[in-house]
């Protein structure tokens, strides 16, 4: 069977190594660039060298910014509560939670989730200079909203374990059933979660 030219296999391994992109995505993604018309293809190539060269992390809150500027939008912005800080996983948390329109604090952004099968420890996440946030005073609450799952709830943990000395209210996301769930098709978890996260209707 006679095998593909080098630059089309390639493409293709370096498709396969992103998330969610098996062998077959990647063949497809890598002939439809082939056949595609070459402004597309030079679009791609530009904006992915421009995804390195033109952005870099936010001083303040580790969120990304555009490269040369020390604080991203957010905590640039003088009508935002700087005594509340959401403690968020990854940058495209901070987007989810933006479009809500429903939060008007700081973020801090962690760059992961610890994790000891993965060996990621609190010196490989963003912890430090949130603790240093905190301690230098003037924040009221930390709100920690890293995602519903083992790493997550992990992460939450530890991080009160560091804060709580420091004296601001700790505050984790609400869980529960969705907006049009049906209660025989939740799980327990959720089921539990939502009991616990009720709220006073009197």
């Amino acid at each position: 069977m006679p095998s593909l030219p080098a630059p089309i296999q390639n493409l293709i391994l370096a498709f396969e190594r992103l998330p969610g992109v098996g062998p077959k995505t990647a063949s497809r993604l890598a002939f439809y660039l082939l056949r595609a018309p070459d402004d597309i293809s030079r679009q791609l190539a530009d904006a992915l060298n421009l995804l390195k060269s033109a952005t870099g992390m936010c001083q303040t809150c580790f969120n990304i910014t555009l490269a040369g500027q020390t604080q991203c939008e957010i905590c640039a912005n003088p009508k935002r509560d700087e005594s509340i800080i959401c403690v968020v996983e990854e940058p495209l948390d901070v987007l989810m939670l933006e479009r809500t329109d429903g939060f008007q604090g700081r973020y801090h952004v962690l760059h992961g989730v610890l994790s000891p099968i993965e060996g990621v420890v609190p010196d490989d996440l963003k912890i430090r200079p949130l603790i240093e946030r905190v301690r230098r005073g003037g924040i009221k609450e930390v709100i920690l909203a890293t995602n519903p799952s083992m790493e997550g709830d992990a992460t939450a943990l530890y991080l009160r374990q560091q804060l709580l000395p420091l004296g601001p209210r700790l505050t984790r996301l609400a869980r529960g059933l969705p907006v049009g769930g049906d209660l025989e098709y939740a799980d327990q978890n959720t089921l539990l979660r939502a009991l616990a996260g009720r709220q006073d209707m009197s």
